[in-house]
């Protein structure tokens, strides 16, 4: 014979554990303004500070995220992608540098041995 009132009380506990758990937690976790103003002085000013980076930041990737939404690969493909095409521009724009620094050593060098050029 079933016991009732085993089964009220264990769908109580489960109903106070499964509603209140959640409950508990929601209201214990702080708020992101009562985390601005426990932070030290210091840590607010330079918080206010990059604030429009972090924002400009996130809504640049934002805007990639739709740029690759576009495309008919997936996302992380299309990331990796730019990704990789991102590094090779980066690799090739250092090697024209440091090809231009050598190009004006030399100009300096041979003016230095010749400085009648």
């Amino acid at each position: 014979m079933p016991n009732y009132a085993l089964w009220a009380k264990m769908l109580s506990a489960g109903a106070v554990m499964c509603i209140g758990g959640p409950a508990l937690v929601y209201y214990v976790t702080p708020t992101e303004e009562e985390l601005f103003k426990r932070y030290n002085p210091e840590l607010q000013k330079r918080s206010l500070e990059n604030r429009y980076q972090r924002q400009k930041d996130f809504d640049d990737f934002v805007t990639r995220l739709k740029e690759y939404s576009k495309s008919d690969k997936p996302i992380w493909v299309v990331a990796a992608e730019h990704e990789a095409r991102t590094r090779s521009n980066t690799a090739e724009k250092q090697g024209a540098d440091a090809a231009e620094i050598e190009k004006r050593k030399d100009e300096i060098r041979q003016h230095s041995i010749n400085p009648d050029r």
